[in-house]
């Protein structure tokens, strides 16, 4: 394969690097995009150097098979034409093509036959929060069909890139220190805080993060599924939780959910409540599935459950969905389409 990668200088970038390293793709040909202020640095993968070089509008992407892109909206919109005019694949992780229709967005898990249908050469990763909850979702969804889902999200400050990371870290060592920390890549102070709210505000209060939960599950799961989420920051470096109540058609046994959960592809049980066993992102932080635990009824319903969700953003939730996109066209043979 002849790869490319647009905002490598950034968090997911520099993951797609990583995971890539990891993954069995072979890799003939690399190229290395981001920013003028970028270009020209050099970066090492699998004992190469390789001079990343400015996306500019041009022929650069001649023979590139598939392009990982994740660069913001605006670089997406304006580069699409540019990445894909000689027919590589773009697999872009903004939100610039999630919602358009002639633009299929992907979790291979639940839904990859929908990347074999790309009219626009344009594959959309979705977000991180969505990604995680979704490859959950589909477990129950093949026991019963699920009408209703209320999410509360815990999200990590890697869901800000590495600006955010950053900004946590600086955060928590002025306090220490007893230094009034800085505040510029969030709304207000993270450290020893939590702020309910990601991304602006929109339709009825709710901000674009929450919105993005509704639409992206839908689209995903080609389901009428109602998603209400409330999206929160926690001081957490790296790895998003999520709080998720659900409510099936029918009324489900939790040993098959257990066992569907167990099944399930990318998805792990940790679900032991006498040994306090359930994940945290502690200890997720970097691997590679969504994590599953505190499965229980919903006293409040009787065809509802409750369970808790959690998964690397940068990794599952970014770069490495995206990575298996690309797997998933490469093992259906269908690259020569592109």
């Amino acid at each position: 394969m002849n790869i490319a990668i647009v905002g490598v200088s950034g968090a997911v970038g520099q993951e797609f690097l990583r995971v890539l390293a990891e993954r069995p793709i072979k890799i003939d040909r690399l190229e290395l995009f981001a920013s003028a202020r970028s270009a020209g640095k050099t970066i090492s993968f699998k004992g190469k150097e390789y001079t990343v070089r400015e996306l500019r509008h041009g022929d650069d992407f001649e023979g590139i098979d598939i392009a990982f892109v994740s660069a913001g909206g605006s670089v997406s919109l304006e580069y699409a034409e540019t990445i894909t005019k000689h027919g590589a694949v773009m697999i872009d992780n903004s939100s610039a093509f999630r919602m358009q229709e002639d633009v299929p967005l992907v979790v291979p898990e639940v839904n990859g036959a929908d990347a074999l249908l790309r009219p626009r050469g344009i594959i959309a990763n979705p977000n991180c929060t969505t990604i995680q909850m979704v490859v959950a979702l589909n477990a129950i969804e093949q026991l019963s069909h699920i009408e209703r889902v209320h999410v509360a999200t815990y999200q990590a400050a890697s869901g800000a890139g590495a600006r955010g990371m950053a900004e946590l870290d600086a955060q928590t060592k002025a306090l220490a220190e007893g230094r009034e920390p800085e505040v510029s890549k969030f709304a207000y102070q993270l450290a020893y805080n939590v702020i309910p709210q990601i991304d602006v505000f929109g339709q009825d209060d709710y901000t674009k993060e929450e919105l993005k939960m509704y639409h992206e599950t839908r689209k995903i799961m080609h389901s009428d599924i109602a998603v209400s989420a409330t999206c929160v920051r926690v001081p957490v470096c790296r790895a998003h939780s999520e709080a998720i109540w659900v409510e099936t058609r029918e009324r489900l046994e939790l040993d098959a959910v257990r066992e569907a959960f167990r099944r399930a592809p990318g998805l792990v049980l940790q679900d032991d409540p006498e040994d306090q066993v359930y994940p945290m992102p502690l200890f997720i932080a970097e691997k590679d599935p969504v994590y599953v635990g505190r499965l229980r009824r919903d006293l409040s319903s009787e065809r509802g459950l409750t369970f808790w969700c959690v998964g690397d953003q940068i990794k599952k939730g970014a770069a490495l969905n995206a990575v298996q996109i690309a797997e998933y066209l490469i093992q259906a043979g269908d690259l020569a389409k592109k």
